[in-house]
């Protein structure tokens, strides 16, 4: 039983045996918590300044409308120049933008466009650093455990889930809205430290491309003629476009179905944080990453997410919660890690700048959406659409593998017959 265990616990683990790589976790943690913290600020600062519910899409809108407009180009970035020194620069820009939102909102002279040109920086920033940030964990761990690494910083983006909008909370209800955006500029440092203290001779530096002319349109050529590579950013453009936009969706759910307020997101946010970090220790301890196994988890969000929209009551909410959480880091962490793994590594970094897209880049187009069903029809209106587009993507991802198994037996039954 102890051996079972045993092997169990390093196969679930098996990334963190990379001196490097257990650095940088650490320092995710430390950083996403203090992301999510402002990520739930900023909605209460957006809904107290402006109590709308396209507001709140909006402002969601523009920060991620640099990832849908920037990415391609901070995809070629990555694959040209030295992705720790990027990072550390990308991190240093952010906890500067999130410090300057928390001092105008704590001196009082906060505006609503002021939120709207600090989300749109944050998403300029993240147009770098998502796909720096995606194609380093290749180079700190290698192919053979990059499902599991990938994995592993989903288990941390929403074990910060949990954690970030619990203190959040704490924070709001305490000493204020600013303090958490404060809070939040500090932790970026987790990250440039660890950037720092990294042994680059234990990297494993993937090849770097040279300036030269077409290299945005020859990775969009590589991605839509490579058939996994293309099904799965399809299908994350659906989903990012109308399922991934929780951040706008369980605010109004909370305060205008429920009435629970900042406090009931907080317990929300946290229960969804909580199912993913057991959803992403699933997922890491079960093997390599395969188009077949990211269609079925998509399908199973896309039903819970339809499942919570239909809850009558908060408490019952929050039982779905943690399921909802669980299929959703599923979900990234299986596209995330397909994405790579069929990859060359000379268009890994603009591949996974065409996943930041998808799956981020969307929420300018998702996010009012989202909102504008929210405010007019119901926040429960809202998350079906969401929960129904993941289910109609999941269809397309399944169609897809059939007819490449049908393809590729009708070419075998070929050299068969002619033989």
């Amino acid at each position: 039983m102890n051996a079972r265990f045993s092997a169990l616990s390093a196969r679930t683990f098996s990334a963190l045996r990379f001196r490097n790589y257990r650095l940088y976790f650490a320092s995710q943690a430390v950083s996403f918590s203090g992301t999510w913290m402002q990520l739930i600020a900023q909605s209460w600062l957006v809904l107290q300044l402006t109590g709308s519910g396209t507001a709140l899409g909006t402002v969601m809108a523009m920060q991620f409308l640099p990832t849908l407009l920037l990415a391609p180009f901070g995809g070629m970035i990555a694959d040209r120049y030295d992705k720790r020194r990027l990072i550390m620069a990308t991190q240093s820009i952010a906890g500067l933008l999130a410090l300057t939102l928390g001092i105008v909102t704590i001196t009082g002279t906060v505006e609503l466009w002021m939120v709207y040109v600090i989300a749109a920086g944050f998403g300029a920033v993240t147009a770098v650093d998502n796909p720096s940030r995606q194609t380093f964990v290749m180079e700190m761990v290698g192919p053979a455990d990059v499902s599991n690494a990938v994995t592993l910083n989903s288990v941390v983006v929403n074990a910060a889930r949990a954690i970030g909008p619990a203190i959040g909370g704490v924070l709001i209800a305490t000493v204020g809205i600013g303090q958490c955006f404060v809070v939040n500029a500090v932790s970026y440092l987790a990250v440039v430290i660890a950037l720092v203290l990294i042994r680059t001779d234990e990297l494993h530096p993937s090849a770097r491309s040279a300036r030269a002319p077409r290299q945005l349109r020859d990775g969009f050529h590589y991605a839509w003629n490579t058939t996994a590579l293309r099904t799965t950013l399809v299908m994350l453009v659906v989903i990012g476009t109308l399922t991934y936009e929780f951040s706008t969706t369980l605010p109004l759910f909370a305060e205008f179905t429920f009435g629970a307020g900042a406090s009931g997101l907080a317990v929300m946010t946290s229960l969804m944080g909580a199912g993913a970090v057991v959803g992403g220790l699933v997922v890491a301890s079960s093997g390599v990453a395969t188009p077949r196994r990211f269609v079925m988890v998509a399908a199973a969000f896309g039903l819970l997410v339809c499942a919570l929209a239909a809850m009558p009551t908060l408490v019952a909410a929050y039982a779905v919660l943690p399921f909802v959480g669980a299929a959703s880091v599923g979900t990234i962490s299986l596209s995330n890690a397909t994405l790579q793994l069929n990859s060359d590594a000379q268009f890994r970094g603009r591949v996974m700048a065409l996943f930041s897209m998808a799956l981020l880049g969307s929420t300018p187009i998702g996010g009012p959406i989202a909102g504008w069903v929210a405010e007019h029809v119901s926040p429960r209106a809202s998350l079906f659409i969401g929960g129904a587009a993941a289910l109609l993507a999941a269809l397309y991802g399944w169609r897809m593998l059939a007819r490449n198994a049908a393809l590729g037996a009708a070419a075998a039954i070929e050299p068969a017959m002619a033989s």
